[in-house]
């Protein structure tokens, strides 16, 4: 998901994160107040809630600074950079209601995110025969076994008032634990509706094919969405051949992917356009920088999945 769609979905929930990043402020009309960005007791800093103007807004009167609330994010949780901050969006617009707001001050934050994916996808059953996999399919990816990563939940909270079916995507780090969960909430036909990041992603991968660590040569390839990096694997079938293959579920996340300590050859199958170029650029430098061997593959049109399509629709 790009910055400014989170930025977006950010200002319609404006109060809620002020509640949950700036808990020392309080509400006053279209406002909230708070002393500085670091959440520090005042009156300088307002968030504007509601119209008129754009809501999620920010000004400190004390300092001059100003942004938007993905910006107010990265800066209230000194996070190192913007793929930091969009991560920490993800799993923020992906929580239940009940697990947005900040508590008082002086309560411990919510800790469990993780173990909420855990518990989500321990209740999931497996795709074959699910509106997941009439998704899967009417993206043109049809395979036997969808692996363990992949699971199918009928009935995910997905706001307030709505339970959805989903199919969930399990990111891993490389000791194969479990961090978090992409979910893709479908209407009664398997059409998409959302996706929504739940727990850890950042670092991670949702591993496709293979273990945590590489296959006997040491080949992993790793891609961008979900569909994208199946699709690369039915593309390109004898390259991929023998090969892990992993999915960091947004350019953001691939941007900060650990590569495996065993990984001696690594293929980023990147999405097109400047963001995908970027994180790819940057992914293959840190991989030459741990002494692993890496290439990128940009696909035709702007993503694999484009092209698998565009492919099975010229046989």
């Amino acid at each position: 998901m790009r910055a400014s769609e989170l930025s977006r979905r950010l200002a319609r929930n404006a109060e809620a994160v002020c509640r949950r990043y700036l808990s020392n402020g309080r509400r006053a009309g279209r406002y909230w107040q708070a002393g500085d960005i670091r959440n520090a007791k005042g009156r300088s800093l307002f968030v504007r809630l509601a119209p008129p103007g754009v809501p999620g807004k920010w000004t400190d009167a004390a300092t001059g600074e100003h942004g938007d609330l993905l910006d107010l994010i990265q800066l209230s949780q000194g996070l190192p950079d913007i793929a930091s901050a969009m991560a920490e969006t993800e799993w923020f617009l992906g929580q239940p209601a009940a697990y947005r707001p900040a508590p008082l001050a002086g309560e411990a934050y919510p800790t469990d995110r993780t173990e909420i994916a855990r518990r989500l996808f321990a209740e999931a059953r497996p795709v074959a025969g699910t509106l997941g996999e009439a998704y899967l399919k009417s993206r043109g990816i049809e395979q036997a076994d969808w692996g363990a990563s992949l699971r199918f939940h009928p009935r995910a909270w997905f706001d307030e008032h709505n339970h959805r079916p989903a199919l969930l995507a399990a990111s891993r780090d490389n000791a194969s634990n479990l961090t978090g969960v992409t979910r893709f909430f479908f209407d009664t036909e398997a059409g998409l509706i959302e996706r929504r990041a739940l727990g850890r992603l950042n670092g991670h991968a949702v591993r496709l094919r293979g273990r945590t660590q590489s296959s006997g040569d040491g080949h992993l390839i790793v891609g961008e969405g979900l569909e994208s990096t199946l699709s690369f694997a039915l593309l390109y079938p004898e390259y991929a051949a023998g090969c892990d293959l992993a999915a960091t579920m947004s350019a953001a996340h691939m941007a900060a992917f650990i590569i495996p300590q065993n990984v001696r050859c690594l293929t980023i199958a990147t999405d097109n356009g400047p963001a995908g170029r970027n994180v790819a650029a940057k992914l293959r430098a840190h991989a030459m920088a741990q002494g692993v061997a890496a290439q990128i593959a940009f696909p035709r049109l702007g993503d694999f999945n484009d092209d698998w399509m565009a492919a099975k629709g010229s046989r």
